[in-house]
């Protein structure tokens, strides 16, 4: 297989000593980087040894009004002339140093695959049932998704990550790219699309990075509710299939999992979490019909509201 060029996009804020390693992680893939595109949020937490210790760093930086989950990916892309772009986020850890190369063969290997995300590994400090979430959202099994399998896979159909995902250039270019504004979900409303086109989405298990969050009740709330925004904002993708059936075949997975396994001391916590998660969801598939102040206090994201004027 001839390579092709690729280049890798990461956005990033106060990107920390876990950044660094990122760096060190890319630099040493065994298929070959062209540049590695930082799109960094305030010049001051960036360190400029970076650039110095990881010569294939490109960084730009703009201000924190200025990010926006849509149009600062856009904006990376513009920088690039890669064939395959690969986007990653500042807290996700290649496992070993196949990870780019096998992104690349998810997409050269699969007809019409038009973007392949990887399979996401727990951290070493994350929590027992977040352990259990990982491998319910990535399995060990790799797949390819196109929207035949709506009437099986329902919204799974559409479902891509930026924590690490590689899309083919060409394909993004004639499909149009991130959408111009996006609260959240870029990804997942760029694969929607692009299924949509007849493309492929493949899930490459063999590609892999460590990440995991140990979010709070609030933050699950938060998140959810951008999550539900982005939903009701782009009813083109996600009118026809929605959410809430998988959120509750993840519950009744999670009980089942837990009582297996001798845990049942934490399914009052699970279900706690879950009653956070649907009602941050609930509100923001209807957040046209809240008061500002509101929506500014579920929001995990205000600067979006500022900058679209909604």
């Amino acid at each position: 297989m001839s390579t092709v060029k690729v280049d890798v996009i990461i956005p990033a804020y106060r990107p920390d000593g876990e950044f660094d390693r990122l760096l060190e992680r890319l630099s040493v893939q065994k298929y070959p980087i062209n540049k590695i595109l930082v799109m960094n949020t305030e010049k001051k937490f960036w360190k400029e040894q970076w650039e110095r210790d990881y010569p294939l760093v490109e960084v730009h930086h703009l201000a924190k009004e200025e990010f926006d989950h849509g149009a600062t990916r856009r904006k990376a892309v513009r920088f690039s002339d890669a064939e395959i772009l690969v986007f990653m986020t500042q807290d996700a850890l290649p496992s070993d140093r196949d990870l780019i190369g096998n992104l690349v063969s998810a997409l050269r290997n699969n007809e019409n695959a038009g973007a392949a995300y990887a399979r996401q590994l727990p951290k070493a400090d994350c929590r027992f049932l977040e352990k259990y979430t990982r491998s319910f959202n990535y399995p060990s099994q790799s797949c390819v998704k196109t929207e035949k399998d709506v009437q099986t896979r329902g919204i799974k159909t559409y479902f891509c990550s930026n924590v690490c995902a590689a899309y083919d250039r060409r394909i993004y270019d004639e499909i149009g790219g991130f959408p111009e504004q996006a609260i959240f979900n870029e990804d997942m409303i760029y694969a929607g699309w692009m299924v949509k086109k007849g493309y492929a989405v493949v899930y490459a298990a063999d590609a892999r990075v460590y990440h995991s969050h140990n979010y709070s009740c609030m933050q699950q709330f938060h998140r959810n509710f951008d999550l539900g925004v982005s939903q009701t904002e782009h009813p083109e993708v996600f009118k026809c299939v929605p959410s809430e059936g998988e959120g509750i075949r993840l519950v009744k997975k999670s009980v089942a999992y837990l009582v297996s396994t001798g845990h049942i001391w934490l399914i009052p916590g699970l279900f706690f979490q879950s009653a956070f998660k649907y009602a941050g969801y609930f509100l923001g598939k209807r957040y046209q019909k809240l008061p500002e102040r509101l929506i500014l206090a579920c929001t995990m994201n205000p600067d979006y509201w500022k900058n679209t004027g909604k």
